[in-house]
């Protein structure tokens, strides 16, 4: 025969300064492990989604990012004549030459800044990222010392404004426009025309990657292979989605500290629900021994004060989700060790993270009431009575 469960809830109710302070220690755990998770998942979502299958970036053989790759001209006009290319509605083939440079901007929230991402490209390049759409403004004019902005640029750092001026290279850029890229990584992004930037960056001859798209995967591997295997190219090509989602790895140490974190508290807060049962046990030796003498065997007794602690942990759990509930949707940023710049992300607690986060609070439930438990099941009833 069961122990009904009103008991174990009437026991939570008589103890609440015990049952509130554990559950509290719970529930910071739980906060801490959701809030970083939540941190990997829009940061992992912004990298991941960025890129059309169908779109490869071409870079020089072995470098790791469009930053530290060098790409002739005359490479980027070979490209354009092989097979399989896409073409725009004048004939003309998908392919836009870009340079990728960096510069620092004061943030709100911190004068001293970060690095950004300052994209140089031509009007195909625009074209052929039809998913981002202007938000307020126009494009960039070509030959004009004009840039568009992303949303996170625009929304996170000092006159990044629309309307505003930032000064680099040689002179002043003023933003004509802010862009909306569904929260990707170029989000994170400030574009202006490539020849202009090109010029002011002393980078006329050398770009750092092109953009192809090509007709089909099919023609998209081929064309992979066709850059790995020119010799005179020395370049070599990776998709958009591949190229990207190989940043996330900047996401890897802080995924690994934060869940390293949560794995000390859980241990702590499971022995502060331990001790919060251990002393259930003793202040109750009486209740034991009047539940045995009424016919509850010891398994039930055992998993009673079992379910006690998972009761005491969830209610940790679920105070932990509402701790943490506040970040989701929350605008932030994170320096990329991959492209030396910084890549804007919101916080995503989705119900995949909501339920590790019931998960663990259940783990930390059963591993504090487990011993417990053990405890008051194997109290001698004899022993017990004398305590009345």
């Amino acid at each position: 025969m069961a122990i009904p469960l009103s008991y174990n809830f009437r026991n939570l109710r008589v103890r609440k300064t015990t049952t509130v302070m554990t559950a509290l220690g719970i529930a910071l755990t739980v906060a801490v492990l959701l809030g970083i998770l939540a941190m990997v998942a829009g940061l992992k979502s912004a990298l991941q989604s960025s890129g059309n299958p169908l779109q490869m970036i071409v870079v020089r053989k072995n470098s790791p990012s469009e930053l530290s790759s060098q790409v002739a001209r005359e490479a980027i006009s070979a490209i354009r004549f092989k097979e399989g290319i896409q073409k725009f509605h004048d004939g003309e083939p998908m392919v836009s030459g870009e340079i990728v440079t960096v510069m620092n901007l004061p943030r709100k929230n911190n004068p001293e800044g970060a690095n950004v991402t300052i994209r140089g490209l031509s009007q195909a390049g625009v074209k052929m990222r039809p998913e981002i759409r202007m938000f307020s403004g126009r494009w960039f004019e070509p030959g004009q010392r004009e840039i568009a902005v992303g949303k996170s640029i625009s929304g996170r750092f000092v006159s990044a404004a629309m309307g505003d001026t930032l000064r680099f290279g040689r002179g002043d850029w003023k933003i004509v426009g802010v862009f909306d890229a569904g929260r990707t990584a170029f989000d994170s992004e400030i574009w202006g025309d490539l020849n202009q930037i090109a010029t002011d960056f002393n980078r006329n001859e050398v770009l750092s990657s092109a953009l192809v798209r090509a007709s089909d995967p099919i023609t998209l591997q081929a064309l992979k292979n066709s850059m790995a295997d020119d010799q005179r190219l020395y370049l070599e090509a990776k998709t958009e989605v591949e190229y990207y989602a190989a940043q996330t790895s900047t996401a890897a140490p802080v995924e690994f500290l934060g869940i390293f974190v949560a794995v000390i508290m859980a241990i702590g807060s499971s022995f502060a629900a331990m001790n919060t049962m251990y002393a259930a046990v003793a202040r109750r030796s009486r209740e034991i021994g009047t539940l045995r003498i009424l016919g509850f065997s010891r398994g039930s007794i055992l998993l009673s004060f079992v379910i006690e602690s998972l009761l005491l942990s969830l209610l940790g759990g679920l105070l932990g989700i509402l701790l943490v509930m506040p970040l989701n949707g929350l605008e932030s940023g994170i320096g990329n060790n991959v492209t030396f710049s910084e890549t804007g992300f919101d916080f995503r607690i989705t119900p995949a993270i909501i339920g590790i986060g019931i998960s663990f609070a259940t783990l930390m439930g059963i591993l504090g009431g487990l011993l417990p438990a053990r405890s008051a099941a194997r109290a001698d009833i004899l022993i017990a009575l004398r305590e009345l």
